[in-house]
């Protein structure tokens, strides 16, 4: 089985993949990401290295899991995968295990309003409680935190981020592990001053004309 849409839906993920090394928001195999295609979804194998990986290696299931197209097993994250597109309207997933968003998660529950870039993910993004990688409970806590979001950071884990195209999930995932970035960094010399949830919210309003049309 083999289309057009998938074909190119896999070499992208592939080129994201090897992205997510190279701007280290992972490293080794650790994270994932996926990108919905209809009813179908091409997502990053389990255990295969992000910096040589190609469009062959990305696995294409449906949406309750069962693999369709490729040979290799899907990330153990699939499970967290598939809930964001059925449940959250998903249209491309990047779950990172970035640095600055890891060491926040073990100090803080949501990410501090540091900036007005938090208003691209609907406003403060929370920090979803611990469970193994791979289980239910996992998927069932980041679904939690992703309430009205489109990101969430994952305690002693990483990040995930939703996006209407695998760019702009990309794109927000290095947007929030930035803003993770900023808040340690400040937090590590004072007291930092933050935005108002209300000064955020406008940013919000703002953001739903901002753009070419």
């Amino acid at each position: 089985m083999t289309r057009p849409d998938l074909d190119d839906a896999r070499a992208a993920v592939a080129d994201h993949a090897r992205r997510l090394v190279a701007d280290r928001l992972v490293a080794g195999t650790a994270g994932n990401l996926s990108v919905r295609v209809g009813d179908l979804v091409a997502v990053t194998p389990s255990g295969v290295a992000y910096d040589s990986m190609t469009a062959e290696d990305v696995v294409v299931v449906d949406l309750g899991g069962t693999p369709v197209v490729g040979t290799l097993e899907p990330t153990s994250e699939l499970p967290l995968h598939l809930l964001c597109y059925t449940r959250h309207g998903a249209s491309a997933v990047v779950h990172t295990h970035s640095a600055a968003a890891v060491a926040l998660s073990l100090l803080r529950d949501d990410v501090p309003l540091v900036h007005y870039q938090t208003a691209t993910f609907g406003g403060a993004v929370s920090v979803a409680e611990y469970a193994p990688y791979g289980t239910d409970e996992l998927a069932a806590n980041t679904s939690a935190a992703l309430t009205d979001r489109t990101a969430a950071v994952m305690r002693h884990h990483g990040t995930i981020v939703l996006g209407g195209t695998l760019r702009a999930a990309y794109d927000g995932a290095a947007h929030l592990e930035w803003l993770c970035d900023v808040w340690l960094r400040a937090s590590a010399v004072g007291t930092p001053r933050l935005l108002s949830t209300e000064q955020v919210a406008d940013v919000v309003e703002r953001l739903r004309g901002y753009g070419q049309r």
